[in-house]
């Protein structure tokens, strides 16, 4: 399906990389639907800057699988079509700042399971409310939003790195299962974007050394990183499926 003809949905797609997804697929001619959970204001602007023919702000918290089962049906009714495409992109609240990270002596399940519960559990609940349309059409794209951190965890956030290699080994097994429906299932990892709001905490020296250490010399940018977003709801990528492609300007090989 090409992109100009999908109904995408972007969880927490009113701001940050969010939001530069979110671009990306409208400037393809994508309709959108933008999740948002506390940034009504910033989707609704959004939403009205791209079209309220082609873009709606719609709330959900994605851990709860009522409101995203809602938020699915609202969008049905607005677009009178099934949702084709998810980006699991919603993050739970973090900020990126190592020096007032909790550390291995410190850190709670609490935490742990905050993460878990925004990344694995609310794209679970997106599949699971996305899947009835997506088998009517025997189509379907689901990207998840990772992090090159559990490949290089050159910050140790132990639990936003364990949640997305959970989301990555999530992403395989819903490869394998959704398959046959003809859904396709991958993951866009990056490292550390310049800038985004979770990242804005970050100070200037890591910017630099994460820079100086890529092949690119610089940090990747959220609208970068959303044009490898639409490779894998594109055409192009029809055949691809399970896979984990890493932007980060050849910060990690492999």
């Amino acid at each position: 399906m090409e992109l100009r003809d999908q109904l995408v949905l972007v969880t927490g797609g009113g701001r940050g990389l969010g939001r530069a997804i979110a671009c990306a697929f409208a400037r393809e001619q994508a309709r959108l639907v933008i999740n948002y959970r506390h940034s009504r204001a910033a989707a609704e602007s959004l939403a009205a800057e791209i079209g309220l023919d082609r873009a709606r702000a719609m709330r959900a918290d994605v851990t709860h699988l009522g409101e995203v089962g809602a938020m699915f049906a609202s969008a049905r009714a607005a677009f009178g079509c099934p949702v084709t495409t998810v980006v699991n992109n919603a993050l739970a609240s973090f900020s990126f700042n190592g020096d007032a990270r909790s550390g291995v002596d410190a850190i709670s399940w609490d935490e742990f399971a905050a993460q878990l519960e925004g990344s694995v559990k609310g794209a679970l609940n997106t599949t699971q409310a996305a899947l009835p349309g997506l088998r009517e059409q025997g189509y379907g794209r689901i990207v998840n939003i990772g992090t090159n951190l559990f490949q290089n965890p050159v910050v140790p956030y132990h639990d936003y790195t364990a949640a997305k290699a959970a989301l990555l080994s999530l992403t395989r097994t819903l490869a394998a299962d959704l398959g046959p429906d003809g859904v396709t299932v991958n993951m866009v990892s990056g490292g550390l974007l310049r800038t985004t709001d979770a990242s804005a905490a970050t100070p200037d020296a890591v910017f630099d050394l994460i820079a100086a250490s890529t092949p690119l010399r610089r940090v990747t940018t959220p609208e970068e990183f959303a044009d490898a977003v639409l490779f894998f709801a594109s055409p192009w990528a029809r055949s691809v499926t399970g896979q984990n492609l890493v932007v980060d300007g050849g910060l990690v090989k492999d």
